[in-house]
């Protein structure tokens, strides 16, 4: 959301005659507020100088590199390239990588970690992570749950206090890298997350997306959103750029008669075989990028794009399992995140 300035204070376009400004005390709370669109965020983040600002920076002074992973919508991949990005990064046994899951709402995490049923310790450093190997540890509401399916019903203070209180007080030691799976949107968590951190040198977001144009529009506000607080933009992905399938796991069906729907596959198989054309792989653009994709997209916000990664079923099972992508040998999916990380790592140093 694009804002515009007031003496010192900072003033959403779309805001009511007479707004006092997002960081006043009185955000949200005036009697200019009344009916404005943006009144419940501006009432609920954080007013004023933080002193926990400076204490999440000492906090997270041991930790080398910080990246947040955020999306314009959700539904994009945004968890799962999150996961992937860590177990990629910690499969050097000289890394220490460290994975923050503050999706409240939706925290997938646990589930992709391989880590369900988790639960987190307390010790005088405060929290410990959960790990999933010596070298990557992960913190989630998840593991905080009584039950997996319980619904986080809460109201943004209570969310942003619980954000405050991961990046605060879990003991993450000294870390290569840290991951921070961002709900979508730019609610007042992201507003909350970036004041947090706004002290502690992140490197930056990556943002996800996919192709279609419902999906970039979206992503556009977030990269304006980050530009507006200050957030570096590491680079944009393409997410289920397109469908890439082994032709030997693909079902054919003759459609010329719906009510049969005449299963053709042992045909197919057969055919393949003959062919010798059992490794091949089909592609296709499940979602057409009807204006360019995210790579036109971030070369017109002149941000960088670091590249494409396929609908693969071998990513869905990585995920389903807490399994890393590249234990998967070589794939399409494997070798797109495979360049990915070595650019990100390559771009952070």
């Amino acid at each position: 959301e694009r804002e515009r300035e007031m003496g010192d204070q900072e003033v959403p376009e779309d805001a009511n005659v007479g707004c006092p400004g997002t960081d006043d005390e009185q955000a949200g709370k005036a009697d200019a507020c009344n009916g404005c669109p943006n009144q419940e965020v501006c009432a609920t983040a954080p007013k004023g100088p933080d002193p926990d600002v400076e204490y999440i920076r000492q906090k997270l002074s041991s930790v080398k590199h910080k990246i947040l992973v955020l999306s314009g919508k959700g539904g994009v991949g945004k968890s799962t390239f999150s996961s992937q990005l860590s177990l990629s990064l910690a499969r050097s046994e000289m890394q220490e990588v460290g994975l923050l899951d503050i999706d409240i709402c939706g925290p997938s995490i646990p589930k992709m970690m391989g880590l369900e049923g988790e639960e987190v310790h307390q010790s005088m450093q405060g929290w410990s992570p959960v790990y999933v190997q010596d070298n990557l540890g992960v913190m989630s509401i998840g593991f905080m749950l009584p039950n997996p399916d319980d619904a986080v019903v809460w109201r943004g203070p209570r969310k942003n206090a619980l954000i405050k209180q991961f990046l605060r007080d879990v003991d993450w030691g000294d870390l290569d890298y840290l991951v921070v799976d961002s709900p979508p949107g730019t609610s007042d968590e992201h507003i909350s997350l970036a004041q947090y951190l706004s002290l502690s040198d992140i490197d930056g977001a990556i943002i996800v997306t996919t192709p279609q144009e419902v999906s970039i529009i979206d992503v556009k506000k977030e990269i304006n959103f980050c530009k507006k607080v200050g957030i570096n933009v590491i680079g944009v992905v393409e997410n289920m750029s397109y469908l890439s399938m082994p032709l030997n796991e693909m079902r054919i069906q003759d459609l010329s008669d719906p009510s049969s729907g005449k299963d053709l596959n042992a045909k197919f198989q057969e055919f393949l075989r003959k062919e010798s054309l059992e490794h091949c792989v089909a592609c296709a653009n499940v979602f057409p990028p009807t204006k360019g994709g995210a790579e036109t997209m971030a070369k017109a916000m002149q941000v960088p794009f670091l590249g494409r990664i396929p609908l693969d079923t071998k990513i869905a099972i990585a995920a389903e399992n807490g399994e890393s992508i590249l234990d998967s040998g070589v794939g399409a999916a494997s070798n797109a995140f495979k360049k990915i990380v070595q650019d990100i790592a390559k771009t952070l140093g």
